[in-house]
């Protein structure tokens, strides 16, 4: 993770306040650089709730994480002269996380979303907790977060003490140029002051679900732009296979209505439009009454996967707008444990989309192998070689994308099945949601990479079709292809720059908008 950050043109800042982010402010955040600052509304519940706390250091009843231990050590009093140490020996034996840094984009999302449940002051910290967090997020300083360490439950606790450390001007961070820094340095070089924490804090700052909600925002956004570019490489298959459009009817589709398979076959019909490549094997003479199923029931699949994603997106919304610690300082003013920092409704969905990727990658990857099979590719030349037996055209290509379905149909085992106890055995029953975003976040990547290697091949194809034109919108993906460096049919040469051309082409959305200059706005 030693990327810089790049903030966008004309810096954008969101606001941090009572209510609810939405999705776009934590990609904007993420990925994009945005700053933050905190609404006046949130300050103002942030300090009338932490009076809240500040009346209970003296009480003689035991709190959660104010006058007591964590976890299993819940029902140890804890001093008051104790109770500052308390908090940061909480956090720094709790940023005990291992392995390879988790990238920048994921950590800012996890800041950011931890910051707005601090905002809605349910949590009881001090302004000035707040308001510092808000500063290194805005500086662009990012604390170095370990990929092991959660179980997701309670919450993300490792990856968000690592953050924690950091504000109390501990452990390393990443300066937004991407130098690696002692946090003390980062925190004296940006005029941001290390907080001392109190009562409740520590626990405040580490309690949530808050990394493996941003890796769901984040996969949501990026899916959004693989389906749809999904479709286009089903209707470059449909098209460059000579398959049928027919089975695309709105009529046809509107008997099962399904509102992703509508979708995806309007998609579909948007793109194949004007198509003389269609066209010329339409009417009576044509003998395609049927084809297999990975290009007959593309909306079917790509259809299912949309409609998994809305429901993700409404788990996703739904915790956008939750506050999550333990204990909580309720609206009336009491301070009450709970359970809601378990991940089980985000993990669930996580491991939900990962079975959807894998299955829209593998019919992918089965459109991809039709093309490169003489028995199934209607005239197409051995492997679309130039020179089959010298050449060996995109054969490799396939294997390469059969791999990746492979793996993702591994990654696709849900993780939200498998608990594991802790805390000598308090926290018996874990939601592994942390691991079900590292993965999905693999799967994504995986599914970005199999569409390109068919919308590749799909435009070589087309070529081969020649003298026959695609349909306007086809064509101009192909033509998006060749002008990024991806030539067309021809001997064989170094084929891995090509697909990575594809890949790039797909996730950053150069096929859809290549597309959608001649068909509007897709699904």
């Amino acid at each position: 993770m030693t990327d810089t950050l790049h903030r966008p043109a004309a810096t954008t800042q969101v606001t941090v306040g009572i209510g609810p982010l939405t999705p776009s402010d934590v990609v904007a955040v993420a990925r994009h650089g945005a700053g933050v600052r905190l609404g006046d509304d949130s300050l103002a519940e942030i300090a009338r709730t932490r009076a809240v706390i500040e009346a209970l250091a003296d009480d003689v009843e035991p709190h959660y994480g104010v006058s007591t231990g964590f976890g299993a050590l819940a029902t140890k009093h804890i001093p008051t002269e104790r109770r500052a140490q308390l908090q940061r020996s909480l956090v720094r034996s709790h940023a005990a996380g291992s392995g390879a840094e988790v990238e920048r984009e994921v950590v800012r999302a996890l800041m950011l979303l931890r910051l707005s449940t601090l905002a809605t002051g349910r949590t009881g910290v001090r302004p000035v907790v707040a308001t510092t967090y808000a500063a290194i997020l805005d500086a662009g300083i990012t604390p170095v977060v370990r990929e092991y360490g959660s179980l997701g439950c309670s919450g993300d606790l490792a990856p968000l003490a690592h953050c924690a450390l950091a504000l109390m001007g501990e452990g390393e961070v990443r300066t937004a140029d991407g130098e690696l820094k002692d946090a003390a340095q980062a925190l004296r070089e940006n005029g941001i002051e290390p907080v001392e924490l109190a009562e409740k804090e520590g626990l405040a700052l580490i309690n949530g679900t808050d990394g493996m909600l941003g890796m769901l925002v984040l996969a949501l956004h990026d899916l959004g732009e693989l389906l749809a570019a999904a479709d286009i490489a089903a209707a470059l298959s449909v098209e460059s296979l000579l398959g049928t459009d027919a089975v695309f009817a709105d009529d046809l589709q509107a008997l099962r209505p399904h509102p992703g398979q509508a979708a995806a076959a309007a998609n579909l019909r948007a793109v194949l439009a004007e198509s003389p490549i269609m066209a010329s094997h339409r009417g009576p003479e044509c003998t395609r009454v049927q084809d297999a199923y990975s290009l007959r029931c593309a909306p079917q699949v790509h259809g299912a996967a949309r409609d998994t994603a809305a429901h993700a997106l409404r788990v996703a919304e739904c915790e956008l707008a939750a506050a999550v610690d333990n204990p909580v300082v309720t609206l009336d003013g009491r301070v009450e444990s709970n359970g809601n920092f378990h991940g089980a409704p985000v993990a669930y969905v996580l491991d939900f989309l990962a079975i959807a990727v894998a299955d829209v990658a593998s019919m992918s990857e089965r459109r991809t192998d039709r093309f490169l099979d003489v028995s199934r590719s209607n005239g197409l030349p051995p492997f679309l070689a130039d020179d089959p037996g010298v050449d060996s055209g995109h054969m490799i290509a396939q294997y390469t994308a059969a791999g990746i379905v492979s793996e993702l149909k591994r990654l696709a085992v849900p993780a939200s099945v498998d608990s594991i106890p802790s805390s000598a055995m308090q926290e018996d029953h874990v939601s592994m949601g942390w691991a079900a975003a590292r993965k999905l976040r693999r799967s994504i990547d995986g599914l970005g990479r199999v569409i390109a290697i068919e919308v590749l091949t799909a435009c070589r194809a087309m070529e081969l079709r020649a003298p026959l034109e695609p349909a306007p919108a086809t064509g101009a993906v192909r033509d998006v292809l060749r002008a990024g460096g991806a030539p067309g049919p021809g001997g064989d040469r170094y084929l891995a720059p090509e697909i990575e051309v594809a890949v790039q082409a797909v996730v950053r959305g150069d096929v859809r908008r290549a597309a959608e200059q001649h068909t509007g706005p897709l699904h």
